[in-house]
């Protein structure tokens, strides 16, 4: 059974390239490293709640956008050992400027599916 990790950070609109690029570099980091798939979103449709949302529970401020990630593994003890590896991983160096969003708001976890199966409904 596959493994997912997911992730929901606010990003600073004028940081949408040094995201985008810094995403880029780390999917092919997680996969050398045994992810299967790692996918980066931009939001563009993420309403604030009256209770809760994205937003709110990234505290999002007016010039920031919700970005949506996960990755997928082909389970669970890959993904342990996987992470370990990826944080290891010399490429993993944050850039000189540091990381293009507030890392201390990101809320990330790991799931496993219990409908559907990304292994199962792959192309």
């Amino acid at each position: 059974m596959s493994y997912i990790d997911g992730f929901v950070l606010a990003v600073p609109k004028a940081n949408r390239e040094a995201f985008r690029k810094l995403a880029e570099d780390a999917a092919v980091i997680f996969k050398k490293h045994g992810a299967l798939s790692v996918v980066e979103c931009w939001g563009d449709d993420v309403p604030d709640g009256e209770v809760t949302s994205f937003p709110m529970a990234v505290k999002c401020q007016p010039d920031e956008i919700v970005c949506f990630s996960w990755i997928v593994w082909p389970s669970r003890a890959v993904r342990d050992e996987g992470n370990k590896k990826v944080m290891e991983d010399p490429g993993m160096k944050m850039p000189d400027g540091g990381m293009p969003f507030d890392g201390k708001r990101m809320i990330y976890g790991g799931f496993t599916p219990i409908v559907g199966d990304p292994m199962s409904e792959r192309g």
